[in-house]
């Protein structure tokens, strides 16, 4: 069940409509959260959408700190009932939805022998089923404006895989294949979807899994610098810079943009892997 954090809708900031109003959800920490606090200094309205009240609050104040308007919404991306209720709300409050940007999901390794029905399912249901949900719930607002932008974040193993990551990289493929459909199918309502899809990025998910692969004298800080020296700007990459380019992607600047799969990697895929010998002087 979705609740607000704050009383009714959990709003923190100025009351009065706005020009704009953005859903985002896994707001609470990492990409979403970044690109919840890039909208709103653009003037966006935002509503912040995880199962995390914590980060949510810590979110939402940090925002009304910096004069923006939130309204933090607790409620988990896999209960479609709960996730369609909180943004037909955030409808009811502002009167619009113009953007949404889904960031909620979670990384599980294994090969597909190692793989449960459990585990499977559960990446499923997050990675894919929950974009599905804030995607139908969202357009069918979108609609009845005539317009709206989405961004799905997805990632660069929807185009190619490390080892052990069969059920992330299929729902991250599966997310990309979903952009392109609704592209196609909303384009004549004036509604955009783009797939944003970043390499390795300095979040919370990310340290987790660093943190799984440290040990023998190696530590997080060197598991990073491990994962960041694969790309070839060399390094992994900030939030922040994976929220500028959703917000791109969300503006009109962008208005000739749909159905696209952009890649903020820092060169990763752009590099093939069997190099060169270094030649005799």
């Amino acid at each position: 069940m979705a609740r607000g954090l704050e009383g009714e809708g959990g709003a923190t900031g100025v009351t009065d409509k706005p020009a704009r109003v953005a859903v985002v959800t896994g707001a609470s920490s990492g990409m979403g959260r970044a690109v919840a606090i890039e909208l709103a200094s653009s003037g966006c309205a935002v509503a912040l959408c995880a199962n995390d009240a914590a980060g949510l609050s810590s979110a939402a104040d940090e925002i009304a700190n910096r004069g923006g308007v939130a309204s933090a919404l607790d409620v988990d991306v896999t209960d479609q009932g709960a996730l369609s209720g909180a943004i037909d709300g955030v409808a009811r409050q502002w009167g619009r939805v113009d953007h949404l940007v889904t960031a909620a999901g979670i990384q599980r390794y294994g090969t597909v022998v190692d793989t449960t029905d459990q585990l499977w399912d559960e990446v499923f249901r997050v990675n894919v089923g929950g974009v599905f949900g804030a995607v139908r719930s969202c357009v069918r607002h979108m609609r009845q404006q005539g317009s709206g932008s989405i961004v799905v974040v997805s990632s660069v193993q929807a185009l190619a895989a490390q080892t052990g990551v069969v059920a992330y990289s299929a729902s991250k493929g599966a997310l990309n294949a979903f952009v392109r459909a609704v592209a196609v199918d909303e384009a004549p309502y004036g509604i955009r979807i783009n797939s944003l899809c970043p390499g390795s990025v300095d979040t919370p998910m990310l340290r987790a899994s660093a943190e799984m692969f440290a040990g023998a004298g190696q530590g997080i800080e060197d598991v990073l610098r491990t994962w960041g020296g694969s790309h070839p700007l060399g390094r992994v990459g900030r939030p922040e810079e994976i929220a500028a380019v959703a917000a791109f992607l969300l503006s009109d600047k962008a208005g000739f943009v749909t159905g696209a799969e952009l890649m903020v990697d820092g060169g990763l895929l752009a590099r093939l892997a069997v190099a060169l010998p270094t030649r005799a002087e």
